[in-house]
């Protein structure tokens, strides 16, 4: 299945097989030129989508990458956050436990 050429390619190859004309060259010569220029032209892009699409592909993936890293990142720090907190509540708790037991047992005679 082959694809329509546009019409700017098929100008764009003419023009270059008429400006590369040889002196005695026919008409007809001149088209078959035209024609390879044209296949050339076509082939250009052709590669050049693929590598486009290859590019984007690979750009992707970087993001892809990038995010999780950042989200695993993020995580790590809510985690290391949440502990660090703990620590200090129990601590706090468990010194305020120990001032009232000290209190409790200096300033109540039983």
């Amino acid at each position: 299945m082959r694809h329509k050429v546009s019409k700017e390619v098929v100008t764009e190859a003419m023009q270059v097989a008429k400006a590369t004309q040889r002196p005695g060259q026919t008409k007809e010569q001149t088209k078959l030129i035209a024609q390879g220029i044209q296949k050339g032209i076509e082939e250009y892009k052709k590669r050049h989508k693929e590598k486009s699409r290859e590019l984007d592909k690979q750009k992707r993936k970087l993001q892809q990458a990038q995010k999780q890293d950042a989200q695993h990142t993020t995580t790590e720090a809510v985690t290391e956050t949440v502990v660090v907190q703990s620590r200090l509540s129990w601590g706090l708790l468990l010194l305020s436990w120990a001032g009232f037991a000290v209190y409790a047992a200096l300033y109540n005679p039983f």
